[in-house]
């Protein structure tokens, strides 16, 4: 990991969701939403089982009703995550859901009503020592703020988060994470900042209602890159329009393109130019596709001319530098062969396995 890549990490106070520690020195963890029915129990642990095999490492539900609160048992019991409750207005929700296990809940005291039903809540929570997530979303801000402040701006996001803080400290509870999301990326951003100058609490970052795969992630990107990059940010997840998995792994591409978190191949490609003389897109598309779910780190780049192609994959552990019809595959800076262009990704997938099968057994 690159120390140099960020700022300090922001210094907050640690609590545990399940076995994944969060804020403190802790790894910023990633994060996603099933977006199966909660209530199908199969389709929920498959999605996953999926999402766990591309890196997640704490995984949310959704629980609008009862049904999805007594499914959570068969969930939490199958599941290779901790499991956090999502929980809007119904207190026995909560309640439901910590009875079946859960490791967190995502819930704001001040929308499930009366103070005895939040108190019944902390008090379950404290003793199965069960964290709570404020998440303040722009979309859904208190009435009363939204009249006083005109929209959801940053400082009424902060006032709607402290508000809950101040009902769970009153309480003496205080394993509380807390993300103030908005579709917007300086409201979002402005958002974090603010709050982080006044708590200590562990935050968990987003952009939230971020877009499709393209559009969503490129927002997320820059939001998240802005936030991790001055120190903010315990745990993260990236909110896509499609396929959860997908927002697994733009995470994880945006930890480590900052060198704050390992996991899987770091793709190195050039974007070509009149210069090039291979089929170098297909290439590295078919590389990072063939490659994405690997979870060894190791560098990988796919280079298509003489000019920076040769220096690139002479850095690389496995790199490919391409010439006419044909390519140069390096190993750790070191010529292995040429190869023919219709060859270039076998001979390259191989390699990468075979240097992962050293490496393991070197590590034995």
């Amino acid at each position: 990991m690159n120390s140099e890549a960020a700022m300090p990490r922001r210094r907050t106070r640690q609590l545990r969701v399940g076995a994944v520690a969060v804020g403190g020195d802790a790894p910023i963890s990633v994060q996603s939403m099933t977006n199966t029915d909660t209530r199908d129990v199969a389709a929920t642990l498959a999605q996953i089982n999926d999402l766990a095999a591309a890196g997640c490492e704490i995984v949310r539900c959704a629980v609008p009703d009862e049904a999805a609160a007594q499914a959570l048992a068969a969930i939490r019991a199958g599941s290779p995550l901790p499991l956090i409750a999502d929980i809007h207005f119904d207190y026995r929700l909560a309640l439901h859901a910590l009875a079946a296990g859960v490791d967190g809940l995502r819930l704001n005291p001040g929308n499930i009503g009366a103070r005895w039903k939040v108190e019944e809540v902390v008090r379950a929570c404290s003793e199965r020592q069960v964290p709570i997530r404020i998440g303040v979303n722009g979309g859904s801000l208190e009435k009363e703020l939204l009249e006083r402040y005109g929209h959801p701006t940053p400082e009424a996001m902060v006032e709607s988060a402290l508000g809950h803080i101040r009902v769970l400290e009153d309480l003496g509870f205080e394993a509380i994470k807390v993300s103030l999301k908005a579709s917007d990326i300086r409201r979002t951003v402005e958002a974090y900042r603010l709050l982080a100058r006044q708590v200590d609490y562990p935050l968990h970052i987003g952009i939230t209602e971020a877009g499709t795969t393209w559009s969503g992630t490129i927002k997320s990107a820059v939001g998240l890159g802005v936030l991790l990059y001055e120190g903010i940010g315990d745990t993260l997840r990236v909110s896509l329009t499609g396929d959860p998995v997908e927002e697994v792994r733009v995470g994880w591409e945006i930890l480590k393109s900052l060198g704050l978190r390992e996991r899987g191949p770091l793709f190195v490609s050039c974007p070509t130019c009149g210069r090039c003389q291979v089929d170098l897109i297909a290439v590295a598309e078919e590389v990072e596709r063939r490659l994405h779910d690997l979870p060894q780190t190791l560098t990988v780049a796919v280079m298509g001319c003489v000019v920076n192609g040769p220096g690139e994959a002479r850095e690389a552990d496995v790199g490919l530098a391409g010439g006419k019809g044909q390519a140069l595959l390096f190993r750790k800076g070191e010529i292995v062969r040429k190869v023919a262009e219709n060859e270039m990704v076998e001979a390259l997938i191989a390699e990468v396995h075979a240097l992962v099968e050293e490496k393991g057994r070197r590590d034995l």
